[in-house]
């Protein structure tokens, strides 16, 4: 099968979730048997082309112009990514379905499955609706809007949780039949060969002080700052305590203000970004790997913890809640409460019986649950659902064709017919008055 991957982010670019989702999605795809292409945006001194390990990787740029927002940013790179795979096309590419991940490439979804009649299918990672607790200005009201039409133009749509597939299905009444949970993966050989590096471990804590590792964007839905808030109490009960906060974002200079008003400055460390082999160097390092979301999808960051073999508390909302059970595989606390996330995390730090069983169960959970031949698989069985559905619709299509054809011959027949009875008929009374006119002259 030939499948044609739409993205706005492929590693190095790594934006979000969205970028180790199709990267380890294809290379998997490719063990396979399938052949894979991927178009992407082009950030960076990166080729233009890249064959990333059997992955065919297209990158466009954007437009010189400056748009005037991030809309019409996007809207500009959907137009690169369809003339890129036009290209393709014209070259002889014959690609067997299309598969688009979020609202950002679906314009180039929806032109390309409509003007070389392929089948479409979606991954919707996130909603704005979820993001931000609903719709509160006319540019979220856009991307609703946008995955509202990109869901309903694809013939199979794809979620990661079984939170996602109900949110999809309130949010764009989808039927429930067309959304299928299929839950992102790890790489479950990520950590293999990696030690803890205690050198490393000193440029961010003591000896003597226990990690607690946030690791992810630094955004409002992530919730660290109600991990900053249950930390005053973490550190009553446990004072050789350190957080570590890894990543970036908008709310980073919020985040370090609130660290310095509670007077926590020496015990809240932000490292800001970290690349794949610094991550896997810290998850090793950490004590405890905690993730506040109060909106997620899914929630890989957990898994990645999970499989370090780290202990791992999450908030019981989204994906997280169906990721982790409590007390067998990893913690909860309640979404945006800081006190119930202080117990959580302070239940860990003193009970090292308890850490070292849900490490256990949660390294050959996300082995056994969340490893990407399955996950390949399970998209595989969608592609061909959307194949089969594609031919099915072009067969009724062609049927109904078929069908106005010969209604339309029918009825042009049927006017043939009906215009020579009536000719035949004016005739007729025309011969007839002839007739009796010539017979009245006679006599």
């Amino acid at each position: 099968m030939k499948i044609l991957m739409l993205t706005w982010e492929y590693p190095p670019r790594i934006v979000g979730g969205i970028a180790r989702v199709v990267h380890d999605l294809s290379k998997r795809m490719i063990k396979d048997g399938h052949e894979v292409h991927v178009i992407t945006y082009k950030e960076g001194d990166v080729p233009y082309y890249e064959n990333d390990k059997g992955v065919h990787v297209h990158r466009v740029d954007n437009y010189m112009i400056n748009p005037n927002n991030f809309i019409d940013w996007i809207m500009q790179l959907n137009f690169n990514m369809i003339t890129k795979a036009n290209e393709l096309i014209a070259k002889g590419e014959k690609f067997d379905v299309i598969h688009a991940h979020d609202w950002l490439v679906a314009y180039a979804a929806k032109t390309l499955k409509n003007s070389y009649n392929l089948p479409l299918v979606s991954t919707i990672h996130a909603t704005e609706a979820g993001r931000n607790s609903g719709i509160h200005d006319e540019v979220q009201r856009y991307i609703n809007d946008t995955e509202w039409m990109l869901t309903y133009e694809s013939s199979e749509v794809i979620v990661n949780s079984k939170y996602m597939k109900n949110e999809l299905q309130r949010l764009f009444g989808l039927p429930y039949e067309k959304i299928n949970v299929i839950a992102n993966g790890v790489n479950t050989t990520t950590y293999s060969g990696v030690e803890k590096d205690y050198d490393f471990r000193r440029q961010y804590a003591a000896d003597n002080e226990k990690i607690i590792l946030f690791m992810g964007r630094l955004v409002y839905e992530k919730g660290v700052q109600h991990l900053i808030s249950a930390m005053p109490k973490i550190l009553e009960n446990y004072h050789d305590a350190k957080l570590v906060i890894a990543g970036k974002g908008g709310m980073i200079d919020e985040l370090k203000s609130q660290v310095e008003a509670m007077g926590l400055s020496e015990k809240v460390y932000f490292t800001g970004y970290l690349n794949a082999k610094q991550v896997a160097k810290m998850y090793k390092c950490a004590d405890i790997s905690v993730f506040p979301s109060t909106y997620e999808p899914f929630g890989i960051v957990a898994l990645e913890a999970m499989l370090a073999g780290i202990p791992t508390v999450v908030s019981d909302v989204g994906g997280l809640n169906e990721i982790v059970e409590h007390g067998v595989d990893g913690m909860k606390s309640y979404a945006g409460n800081a006190n119930s996330l202080a117990d959580s995390i302070l239940t860990l730090l003193f009970d090292h019986q308890l850490c070292d069983k849900i490490s256990k169960k949660a390294k050959a959970k996300v082995k056994n649950e969340y490893n990407w031949a399955k996950i390949a698989q399970d998209s595989h069985f969608v592609y061909q659902k959307a194949i089969c559905q594609t031919m099915a619709e072009r067969q009724a299509n062609q049927i109904a064709q078929e069908k106005a054809r010969k209604e339309k011959k029918i009825k042009n027949a049927e006017t043939e017919v009906t215009n020579l009875i009536s000719f035949n008929k004016k005739a007729y009374i025309s011969f007839n008055k002839a007739l009796v006119l010539s017979r009245s002259i006679i006599y």
